[in-house]
């Protein structure tokens, strides 16, 4: 028996996504949104509301850092979230996240996280309140201690995915198959 729930904001899963930019007075600010993933080899896509700090950083300088939230972090990066710099200026010294500049573009590199993700502009376009951003991947930094055998190990990072369904944050679990092999057995 199945049951249908209509129209909701129900995609998994989610990861959580923390943007990080510089203003244009050298300011970081970091926001957490779930509303983004790849986009094609080497991009990456994000949705964000014009509203946010972020959003007029990204237009004004084109450049940011995404790092994958963890669950050692669940706690500051939920709270870089729910305040905005726009309304606390002390928001990223209370989340108490370190900052490095990024070495290949103009943003802070989030140095509590395992990976992060350095990115361009490439288009951009608004509609609806909403800032649609489609960004080159210019560099993957990662902490050597995420890596196994010179690649990321995801069972390294704890990373955490945004629930929608229920406003839960859930663990990324463990390996249990490998892409591009395990289905050849069918064959």
């Amino acid at each position: 028996m199945r049951k249908n729930l209509g129209v909701k904001t129900v995609f998994f899963p989610l990861p959580v996504l923390l943007i990080a930019t510089y203003d244009e007075d050298g300011k970081p600010d970091i926001m957490n949104a779930a509303w983004g993933g790849i986009h094609d080899t080497n991009q990456v896509h994000l949705c964000l509301d014009l509203s946010h700090k972020t959003s007029e950083n990204i237009l004004k300088n084109s450049e940011f850092s995404i790092a994958f939230a963890d669950k050692e972090h669940l706690v500051e990066s939920d709270y870089v979230g729910i305040v905005s710099l726009n309304k606390d200026k002390d928001k990223i010294k209370k989340s108490g996240l370190k900052i490095e500049k990024c070495e290949n573009i103009n943003a802070p590199l989030l140095t509590d996280f395992g990976v992060n993700l350095e990115c361009r502009v490439q288009k951009m376009s608004i509609e609806n309140n909403t800032l649609y951003i489609i960004a080159n991947i210019i560099n993957v930094s990662v902490d050597e201690k995420a890596l196994t055998n010179d690649k990321i190990d995801i069972s390294k990072l704890g990373l955490i995915s945004f629930n929608p369904a229920d406003n839960t944050y859930v663990e990324v679990g463990q390996k249990v198959g490998n892409a591009f092999k395990d289905g050849l057995k069918l064959r």
